[in-house]
């Protein structure tokens, strides 16, 4: 039986009687964690059995855990990490390194609670012009380079049993605008897109799971990236990207109307899978159930990503984290 098209999350830290009913009766693909469901370790883990319970499977449970302002696991039962663009300006040459151990470490704090997913890494090419929203998150400018750092952040989450999901395909960086509360629009001519805002996702088409931005390019369509079968064409065809694809929020403010209606509309673009944050249970229900299950393709595609999932390898964090700190000059992570 096909999972449900859907990832949702829950109010807080444990699970209500309602919500347990929802994810039992519409088998969501996966779940989202935010700061609301943290507390400590044990009620992390608790949170995240419940959940499985509910569908009863190994459910999929990814947070946004990138490092400087969009960390939801924080100080005192998680370490704190300063913004990844800040991170790979201290660690120079060996920024690649300095990624792959930072997110290696995420990984092992995720895996622990179990969370096996993380939405990372961020591969959107920044420029001078790029929103404050986003721009610290990003890894440069050169999207050769931020290819190369983006595959190693991915290698260490996966190394540590936790599923990236790179983002947001097919490129957020040109955005001036915080698609939380408005969509952005970007005039760029295609064949620069190309060559630098797409470039990224073309080096890394073969990770498992992607997530799309909600913005518009000029040059492909005039209805954002994540209800678009243009851009979604442009992203599976010419970027290559044929593995599994949330979309953002659909909650955010870039999108007009009616959830359900967006829901729909980005699977009938092509999306395989609806993310859905900070509803009411009413509305949760009513996108679980206006997506449906995923499609023979999506299920697929949800099947190839989850087979990526494995056993952390066997490494000495301490060990890690002292590499990490020489690397970055001995001042630490914090």
């Amino acid at each position: 039986m096909a999972f449900g098209a859907t990832i949702i999350d829950a109010d807080g830290l444990r699970l209500t009687p309602q919500e347990k009913a929802l994810f039992r009766e519409t088998d969501p693909f996966g779940f989202i964690l935010f700061a609301r469901n943290i507390d400590t370790p044990d009620q992390v883990h608790a949170l995240c059995d419940e959940m499985r319970e509910a569908v009863g499977r190994d459910a999929v449970i990814t947070i946004d855990q990138e490092g400087g302002r969009v960390q939801r696991l924080r100080a005192p039962h998680w370490r704190e990490w300063e913004p990844p663009l800040d991170l790979v300006a201290r660690a120079g040459p060996n920024a690649a390194r300095a990624l792959y151990l930072m997110y290696r470490i995420i990984a092992d704090e995720l895996h622990a609670l179990g969370i096996d997913s993380n939405c990372a890494p961020m591969v959107d090419v920044a420029s001078a012009a790029t929103h404050q929203f986003l721009r610290n998150r990003c890894y440069g400018s050169d999207p050769t380079r931020v290819a190369d750092l983006g595959r190693a952040a991915a290698d260490g989450m996966l190394a540590g049993g936790v599923l990236p999901i790179v983002k947001h395909i097919p490129g957020h960086g040109r955005a001036t605008m915080d698609s939380h509360f408005d969509l952005p629009r970007v005039d760029a001519a295609l064949d620069d897109l190309f060559a630098i805002d797409f470039a990224p996702f073309k080096a890394l088409s073969d990770l498992p799971m992607g997530m799309t931005a909600h913005l518009v390019y000029d040059a492909l369509d005039d209805r954002a990236a994540t209800l678009s079968s243009k851009v979604m064409q442009v992203i599976r065809r010419d970027i290559g990207f044929d593995n599994l694809i949330m979309t953002d929020d659909i909650s955010m403010k870039a999108l007009s109307g009616p959830m359900t209606e967006n829901a729909t509309a980005s699977l009938a673009a092509g999306c395989d899978v609806v993310l859905l944050c900070n509803a009411s249970l009413a509305d949760r229900r009513a996108v679980a159930e206006a997506s449906g299950q995923m499609t023979p393709m999506a299920q697929t595609r949800a099947e190839h990503a989850l087979s990526m999932r494995k056993t952390p390898d066997d490494v000495d964090i301490p060990a890690l984290e002292r590499e990490l700190e020489a690397l970055l000059g001995g001042a630490g992570h914090g």
